[in-house]
C-alpha cells in the first residue's frame, strides 16, 4: 500500500470540495433548461474538475476515495 501524501489533509479536503462541486454542476445540468451553449460550458467545467480529481487520486493509495460519493 502506498503511503499517504505529505499534505494528506489538504488533498483530502480538496478532493471532497471538488467532488461536491462536480455533483452540483451535474444536478444543475439535469434541473435546468439552459441552452446548449451553457450546458457545454458546464460540461467543460465538470471535465476540468474531474481531471483534478484524477490527479489527486493518483497521489493516494488505490481505493482510498471509494467511500467518497
Amino acid at each position: 500500500m502506498k503511503e499517504l501524501p505529505k499534505r494528506f489533509p489538504e488533498y483530502s479536503i480538496m478532493y471532497k470540495t471538488i467532488l461536491k462541486k462536480v455533483q452540483e454542476l451535474e444536478s444543475k445540468i439535469e434541473e435546468t433548461d439552459e441552452n446548449e451553449k451553457e450546458k457545454e460550458k458546464i460540461q467543460l467545467k465538470i471535465k476540468v474538475y474531474e481531471e483534478e480529481l484524477t490527479k489527486i487520486k493518483k497521489i493516494f493509495p488505490d481505493g482510498f476515495f471509494e467511500d467518497y460519493s
